[in-house]
């Protein structure tokens, strides 16, 4: 007997925790049922009130249609002058040409999504603003370029400005000193030409050999040896003393040089000159008598007129003529 009345007990007990446990599921579901049915609540509640914003925004577009169209075309205005204006600083500053069109096409872009939007008809008040916040973002860029590039010409106008400054002082220091070249070249000329001695006097004859050996002045081309010119060298005070060499030139009727030696020649003012026959003096800025000679050494003197011309520190200082018969 005691084990049934043990056995029953333990069948109560074990009905008893079936029956809480059926308990709390009840409870359980009840609030499950009550927060799902809360939460379906507001799930309604909004899809009814973004039904009524749908709406509103439908009919705000409908409303704003007119404005949108003229807010589109302002943002498309905006777009071309933000080009234009890129266009200018590539212009300026060929250096920044690859960032700036980067800028360019991003609003190449924007505009062919503007445009395509206002085909299909998706263009309304969001998308403008959408649009505005881009121009004002692009407009920012922009403005940064603009300075960095101004900056740039304005010290590149400096620069410019610098140097055409300096080539102008340099012009003008040329100037000076070209005019101070020049006042050195005419005074250097005005003393080489004061300083410029003369053959003062001059006289030149044909000589013939008498018996004697000695020689007189003769106008017979056959019987002349040699000639002489004799002249006097003038004072001048201002003229570099020291040793002087004068050149005798003797150019006979055919308009042959007379020459003791074919590597006589002289170079002057006019250039290389032929010449006869030299004489060095010692010239200490007085007067001074000379004579120089051309000996024909055996060659017969040709008929008619004679020039000479003497020279000295390559200027000629006289001339003279003279005919052999």
């Amino acid at each position: 007997m005691s084990e049934e009345k043990e056995k029953q007990q333990q069948t109560k007990s074990g009905s008893g925790i079936y029956i809480l446990i059926i308990l709390l599921l009840l409870v359980g579901l009840g609030a499950m049922a009550m927060l799902w049915s809360r939460k379906n609540k507001e799930l309604n509640e909004c899809s009814n009130e973004n039904t009524l914003l749908k709406a509103d925004m439908e009919g705000m577009n409908q409303m704003m249609s007119g404005y949108v169209d003229n807010m589109s075309k302002d943002i498309k205005t905006d777009f071309k002058n933000m080009l234009k204006t890129y266009d200018e600083l590539i212009e300026k500053d060929k250096s920044k040409a690859d960032s700036l069109n980067v800028q360019k096409q991003k609003i190449m872009t924007l505009m062919d999504d503007l445009e395509s939007s206002r085909r299909s008809g998706r263009l309304n008040a969001r998308k403008i603003a959408q649009m505005n916040r881009e121009i004002e973002t692009l407009r920012s860029i922009m403005k940064s370029y603009v300075v960095q590039i101004d900056s740039l010409n304005t010290l590149n106008v400096k620069l410019t400005s610098d140097l055409d400054q300096t080539n102008t002082k340099l012009t003008s220091t040329t100037q000076e000193r070209d005019q101070y070249k020049q006042e050195a070249e005419q005074s250097a000329a005005q003393v080489k030409k004061g300083s410029k001695l003369q053959a003062l006097n001059v006289q030149t004859d044909g000589l013939k050999m008498k018996l004697n050996n000695t020689t007189e002045v003769s106008n017979k081309a056959k019987n002349v040896v040699q000639i002489r010119s004799s002249f006097t060298i003038s004072e001048n005070p201002i003229t570099a003393p020291g040793s002087k060499v004068i050149y005798l030139q003797v150019i006979n009727p055919e308009g042959r040089t007379l020459q003791t030696r074919t590597t006589n020649v002289v170079q002057t003012d006019a250039g290389p000159v032929s010449f006869s026959d030299k004489k060095e003096i010692d010239y200490r800025n007085q007067q001074i008598d000379m004579s120089i000679y051309y000996d024909f050494r055996g060659e017969e003197a040709v008929k008619g007129n004679y020039s000479v011309k003497i020279y000295c520190d390559g200027i000629l200082i006289g001339t003279d003529t003279f005919t052999l018969k």
